[in-house]
């Protein structure tokens, strides 16, 4: 398996201030109160309470980065409720300038979509991950017949959509594939309670919630690389290894590690 790898996961709450300009909803009534008009009218109509994807406002983005020199994990995180696109920037930048293997599940069905709305919203500049080989020399080129935007190129490997063959009824679900393979699987929360712990301000809450999600996706792709020989069985079980001595290495500052690697047994 070749590095660098960057494996990504995202957190996103409703944008109830869009919900509200792309209603042209009375300044008289509250956000709150716009978003619960339109979630009375959703239901109404027999429909799903999920925003769409170009209302859903990024709170965090978590990345497990593997090199050669290591595993990392690393969060950008709006704190101030006022970033949402400095953390969408400061994700495409680290792509930009380590140009790794981006690893998701289901990153091309929810994650990716949402950042590129979101950045088109503010206006995130992301030159080599729009890269399509149109433009520039040789080394723009070879992004003609492998770029992040493909959908079965594998600049991006949607994990999810691989393994289900591009087919949405055979997806699987992260946290069912990760139990399955021995992994923890989510912990703490999961998608549907993170708009309430924002509005209760648990940031770090979601955080953590995210990193242990994007662990899960990056243990499964590890599997992955053992299944398509990426990895013979010696150095999947070095990878692993390694994986457990890093989380126990950041346990101490950040218990929700230490709970993860309980869980693993």
């Amino acid at each position: 398996m070749s590095w660098p790898v960057l494996v990504f996961d995202i957190e996103s709450i409703p944008d109830v201030a869009g919900l509200r300009a792309v209603r042209g909803a009375d300044a008289a009534l509250s956000d709150e109160q716009v978003y619960a008009q339109w979630l009375q009218e959703r239901g109404e109509k027999g429909q799903s309470d999920f925003m769409p994807l170009h209302l859903q406002r990024v709170l965090v983005i978590s990345c497990v980065f593997r090199n050669a020199e290591g595993l990392r994990v690393h969060s950008f995180v709006d704190r101030d409720n006022a970033s949402e696109g400095r953390v969408i920037q400061n994700f495409f930048s680290a792509v930009d300038k380590h140009l790794p293997q981006l690893v998701s599940w289901n990153g091309g069905g929810f994650d990716l979509p949402v950042l590129h709305y979101r950045g088109l919203r503010h206006g995130v500049v992301a030159d080599r991950y729009w890269c399509m080989g149109e433009e520039g020399g040789p080394e723009a080129r070879e992004f003609k017949y492998n770029n992040y935007i493909g959908r079965y190129h594998m600049r991006h490997l949607d994990l999810m959509d691989l393994l289900a063959m591009y087919q949405p009824k055979n997806n699987a679900p992260l946290d069912a594939m990760a139990k399955l393979c021995g992994f923890p699987g989510k912990l703490g929360m999961d998608g549907s309670q993170v708009y309430g712990a924002f509005r209760d301000g648990k940031i770090d809450e979601i955080r953590r919630y995210c990193e242990t999600d994007v662990m899960n996706t990056y243990l499964l792709y590890c599997r992955f690389q053992k299944m398509r020989c990426g990895f013979t069985e010696a150095e999947y079980e070095q990878e692993i290894a390694m994986v457990k001595g890093t989380l126990a290495s950041l346990a101490p500052a950040e218990p929700h590690w230490q709970e993860y690697l309980e869980a693993w047994g």
